[in-house]
């Protein structure tokens, strides 16, 4: 009488999970930002939002391509594959003009886009 041994397969599921579990959230953006912190809570997410982000130098991104002020809107509209209720994500870099952020958001509210988000560093205590 022969028995599966499942112990091998559960060992490697749980190494597996383990390392998809640190990856997964270095795989969002590849744009580098210092977001600044916030004791606002983890949003649940179900789908990819798409993300923009802005540098400190006014750089604006969508996604990982970098994009004028004056294309942002159409390029959301090109991307958007739910139309207007697609979630839109705002990076800002903490260190970026404050003036420019709110243009980018204006923009895309003004386009349509309802649906926004900031992104921000869970805050540390201590």
């Amino acid at each position: 009488m022969s028995e599966i041994n499942v112990t091998p397969f559960v060992d490697v599921m749980l190494v597996l999970l383990i390392i998809f579990m640190v990856a997964a959230p270095l795989l969002t953006v590849g744009v580098p930002i210092d977001l600044p912190e916030s004791r606002a809570s983890a949003l649940n997410s179900d789908t990819q939002p798409i993300t923009v982000s802005i540098r400190d130098g006014g750089e604006i991104y969508i996604q990982e391509t970098q994009i004028p002020i004056e294309e942002v809107v159409a390029k959301l509209e090109a991307i958007a594959q739910t139309g207007y209720d697609e979630r839109i994500y705002i990076r800002g870099d903490q260190k970026a003009d404050y003036g420019t952020i709110m243009q980018v958001m204006g923009r895309i509210n003004e386009a349509g886009f309802h649906n926004l988000g900031l992104v921000t560093l869970q805050e540390k205590d201590g």
